[in-house]
């Protein structure tokens, strides 16, 4: 299936017996009427943006000593995904603050971060969000040929080793996002369903370029120009910094769908999916230690990601006074609703990678 042939996914048509609408009313009446909770996000974000700076600032002023030079990347790159998990995901969902401007503006820390707001909202909120799951849609979950999930990907015979290799390429995660995967999604020829559901407008390919430049001056160049430390060791306290982001941030986007008990379903010809779309969010969604407040504040509600993919607008902070709802209907409804350890679910993932990678086909693409 070609980007030609692309056509967009309908859902089957809730039944006045659907759970979801009573499970909306129930979350309204006795969550989301409170008031200070949306309060705690707005306050988390802006002081994670405000952490983000002062420790890029420690950078600059502290960074001649070389501890504290890798130090203070390392604590500028985890405190750049919190920013991320925590504040951005959020506002790109409309979900921090009353006015649609205020959410706008704050997505634009990505730009801060050498990515772009705008392509990461459409990959996300048009691909992703919509349609979990499902190949040749969900361009978050299927990125790279690099790595074998989605069942009708191509099977390389490097996959067989995918679950050992990935344990590495995975922590240059946010490298990947800063130097080559907004360009794919730019300029991609190869299944870009992006360029098939938006029309790139000329800005942002000013805004792409001045991004990356931006950052990889301010992450770079400026510490090489203020420091009296060799270039080098600022390059090696930069990718210290990202590797370490990658693997803080990857557990989070690991966790939440590609598990060995996932489902990949191929679009329907009829263009009509079986199932309803909240039926098909708790499907395709899991949650990873939901009772963990040390999760709850580290991962942004990625950790409650049924209640995120039921409630997208809803700011994150609601999510741990949603989730218990969720179960109560899902075992009232015998729903499949799935919850497990972070640790288990990292391992389900690099399980699936094993299996995916390593099972036969009659029909091998590309043997290399």
């Amino acid at each position: 299936m070609t980007t030609d042939t692309l056509k967009r996914p309908a859902f089957k048509k809730a039944g006045a017996d659907d759970f979801f609408k009573q499970l909306n009313s129930e979350v309204q009446q006795r969550v989301l009427n409170n008031r200070k909770i949306q309060q705690i996000i707005v306050v988390k974000s802006v002081l994670l943006v405000l952490l983000y700076f002062a420790f890029y600032a420690c950078i600059l002023v502290f960074g001649n000593y070389t501890p504290y030079l890798f130090t203070f990347y390392i604590a500028t790159g985890l405190t750049m995904i919190m920013v991320f998990l925590n504040g951005f995901h959020d506002a790109a969902h409309g979900a921090v603050f009353k006015s649609r401007y205020h959410n706008e503006l704050y997505t634009y820390v990505l730009e801060l971060f050498g990515s772009n707001s705008y392509i990461w909202k459409k990959r996300h909120l048009l691909l992703h969000h919509p349609f979990p799951n499902l190949q040749h849609w969900d361009i978050d979950v299927k990125q790279s040929n690099v790595v074998r999930i989605f069942p009708e990907s191509p099977r390389y015979r490097f996959h067989r080793y995918q679950h050992i290799y990935m344990w590495f390429l995975y922590l240059f995660y946010t490298l990947n996002w800063l130097l080559v995967r907004d360009f794919k999604d730019f300029f991609g020829t190869q299944d870009n369903y992006l360029k098939r559901v938006t029309h790139i407008p000329a800005i942002e390919y000013v805004k792409l370029f001045a991004a990356k430049a931006g950052n990889l001056l301010a992450m770079l160049g400026i510490p090489m120009l203020v420091l009296n430390q060799p270039w080098n060791m600022v390059l090696l306290a930069f990718l210290a910094m990202h590797i370490t982001s990658s693997g803080f941030g990857v557990m989070a986007l690991l966790s939440t769908h590609a598990d060995e008990d996932a489902a990949f379903p191929l679009p329907p010809e009829n263009g009509t999916l079986d199932m309803t779309w909240a039926m098909y969010q708790i499907t395709e969604t899991k949650d990873f230690s939901p009772n963990s407040k040390v999760a709850n504040f580290l991962f942004g509600g990625f950790n409650h990601h049924v209640a995120h993919h039921l409630f997208p607008t809803v700011a994150h902070t609601y999510y741990p006074a949603i989730t218990p709802i969720i179960r109560e209907y899902a075992a009232k409804y015998n729903l499949p609703y799935r919850s497990y350890p972070l640790s288990e679910a990292v391992r389900s993932h690099f399980m699936l990678l094993k299996k995916s990678g390593s099972k036969e086909s009659l029909f091998v693409h590309g043997e290399l």
